[in-house]
Protein backbone atom coordinates (compact mmCIF):
# COMPACT_ATOMS: atom_id res chain seq x y z
CA UNK A 1 0.00 0.00 0.00
CA UNK A 2 1.36 3.39 -0.93
CA UNK A 3 1.85 6.06 1.70
CA UNK A 4 0.44 9.13 -0.04
CA UNK A 5 1.48 11.50 2.75
CA UNK A 6 5.10 10.42 2.20
CA UNK A 7 4.74 10.83 -1.56
CA UNK A 8 3.42 14.37 -1.08
CA UNK A 9 6.31 15.05 1.29
CA UNK A 10 8.77 13.95 -1.41
CA UNK A 11 6.99 16.15 -3.99
CA UNK A 12 7.39 19.09 -1.58
CA UNK A 13 11.09 18.22 -1.30
CA UNK A 14 11.44 18.37 -5.09
CA UNK A 15 9.75 21.78 -5.06
CA UNK A 16 12.04 23.03 -2.28
CA UNK A 17 15.21 21.54 -3.78
CA UNK A 18 14.57 23.42 -7.02
CA UNK A 19 13.72 26.70 -5.24
CA UNK A 20 10.22 26.76 -6.68
CA UNK A 21 6.83 27.65 -5.28
CA UNK A 22 3.70 25.63 -6.04
CA UNK A 23 2.67 27.87 -8.95
CA UNK A 24 6.05 27.80 -10.68
CA UNK A 25 6.31 24.04 -10.10
CA UNK A 26 2.87 23.54 -11.69
CA UNK A 27 3.91 25.59 -14.69
CA UNK A 28 7.23 23.77 -15.03
CA UNK A 29 5.67 20.27 -15.07
CA UNK A 30 2.65 21.38 -17.13
CA UNK A 31 -0.28 21.00 -14.75
CA UNK A 32 -2.84 23.44 -13.38
CA UNK A 33 -1.99 25.28 -10.18
CA UNK A 34 -5.19 24.03 -8.56
CA UNK A 35 -4.04 20.45 -9.19
CA UNK A 36 -0.81 21.06 -7.29
CA UNK A 37 -2.71 22.78 -4.51
CA UNK A 38 -5.10 19.86 -4.13
CA UNK A 39 -2.27 17.33 -4.05
CA UNK A 40 -0.14 19.31 -1.58
CA UNK A 41 -3.14 19.82 0.73
CA UNK A 42 -3.98 16.10 0.65
CA UNK A 43 -7.36 16.62 -1.02
CA UNK A 44 -6.29 14.61 -4.10
CA UNK A 45 -3.79 11.80 -4.52
CA UNK A 46 -1.08 12.19 -7.16
CA UNK A 47 -1.72 10.08 -10.26
CA UNK A 48 0.91 8.10 -12.13
CA UNK A 49 0.59 10.66 -14.94
CA UNK A 50 1.35 13.45 -12.45
CA UNK A 51 4.39 11.59 -11.09
CA UNK A 52 5.50 10.88 -14.65
CA UNK A 53 5.45 14.62 -15.40
CA UNK A 54 7.70 15.20 -12.39
CA UNK A 55 10.08 12.44 -13.50
CA UNK A 56 10.15 13.70 -17.10
CA UNK A 57 10.79 17.31 -16.06
CA UNK A 58 13.32 16.50 -13.36
CA UNK A 59 15.34 13.57 -14.76
CA UNK A 60 17.16 12.99 -11.49
CA UNK A 61 13.89 12.24 -9.67
CA UNK A 62 13.30 8.50 -9.87
CA UNK A 63 9.93 6.76 -9.60
CA UNK A 64 11.19 4.44 -6.84
CA UNK A 65 12.07 7.45 -4.73
CA UNK A 66 8.83 9.33 -5.45
CA UNK A 67 6.62 6.34 -4.70
CA UNK A 68 8.54 4.39 -2.09
CA UNK A 69 11.35 6.63 -0.84
CA UNK A 70 13.94 4.17 -2.16
CA UNK A 71 17.08 5.55 -3.68
CA UNK A 72 18.41 4.25 -6.95
CA UNK A 73 21.33 1.81 -6.96
CA UNK A 74 24.76 3.31 -7.41
CA UNK A 75 24.72 2.11 -11.01
CA UNK A 76 23.31 4.72 -13.39
CA UNK A 77 20.03 3.42 -14.88
CA UNK A 78 19.93 2.80 -18.61
CA UNK A 79 18.74 5.77 -20.65
CA UNK A 80 17.52 3.84 -23.67
CA UNK A 81 16.23 0.37 -24.31
CA UNK A 82 19.45 -0.54 -26.08
CA UNK A 83 21.52 0.25 -22.96
CA UNK A 84 19.64 -2.27 -20.84
CA UNK A 85 21.45 -5.40 -19.62
CA UNK A 86 18.98 -7.61 -21.52
CA UNK A 87 19.76 -6.03 -24.88
CA UNK A 88 23.49 -5.98 -24.10
CA UNK A 89 23.37 -9.71 -23.34
CA UNK A 90 21.49 -10.34 -26.58
CA UNK A 91 24.26 -8.60 -28.47
CA UNK A 92 26.91 -10.78 -26.79
CA UNK A 93 25.16 -14.15 -27.06
CA UNK A 94 24.31 -15.22 -30.62
CA UNK A 95 22.33 -18.21 -29.31
CA UNK A 96 19.66 -15.94 -27.83
CA UNK A 97 17.03 -15.09 -30.41
CA UNK A 98 15.02 -11.89 -30.22
CA UNK A 99 11.26 -12.17 -30.70
CA UNK A 100 9.99 -11.39 -34.16
CA UNK A 101 7.82 -8.32 -34.57
CA UNK A 102 5.86 -10.08 -37.31
CA UNK A 103 3.89 -11.96 -34.64
CA UNK A 104 3.09 -8.77 -32.76
CA UNK A 105 -0.20 -6.93 -33.07
CA UNK A 106 1.55 -3.59 -32.56
CA UNK A 107 3.58 -2.04 -35.32
CA UNK A 108 4.06 1.46 -33.89
CA UNK A 109 7.27 2.40 -32.04
CA UNK A 110 7.58 1.64 -28.33
CA UNK A 111 6.81 4.68 -26.15
CA UNK A 112 7.99 3.38 -22.78
CA UNK A 113 9.01 0.21 -21.02
CA UNK A 114 8.17 -0.47 -17.39
CA UNK A 115 10.31 -2.94 -15.43
CA UNK A 116 8.51 -4.30 -12.34
CA UNK A 117 10.78 -6.08 -9.88
CA UNK A 118 9.83 -8.81 -7.39
CA UNK A 119 9.96 -6.33 -4.49
CA UNK A 120 7.27 -4.26 -6.32
CA UNK A 121 9.69 -1.48 -7.16
CA UNK A 122 9.73 -0.43 -10.77
CA UNK A 123 11.62 1.61 -13.32
CA UNK A 124 10.21 3.37 -16.38
CA UNK A 125 12.35 3.94 -19.44
CA UNK A 126 10.85 6.43 -21.84
CA UNK A 127 11.75 6.81 -25.48
CA UNK A 128 13.56 10.06 -26.18
CA UNK A 129 12.31 11.73 -29.34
Amino acid sequence: MLNYEAIVSRIKKVIDDHDLNAASFAEKIGVQRSGISHILSGRNKPSLEFLSKIHTTFNEVEYDWLLLGKTQHSEKPPTTLFDTPVIKSLEKDPEIKTPSRTNSEHTSPIKEIIYVYEDDSFKVIQRKS
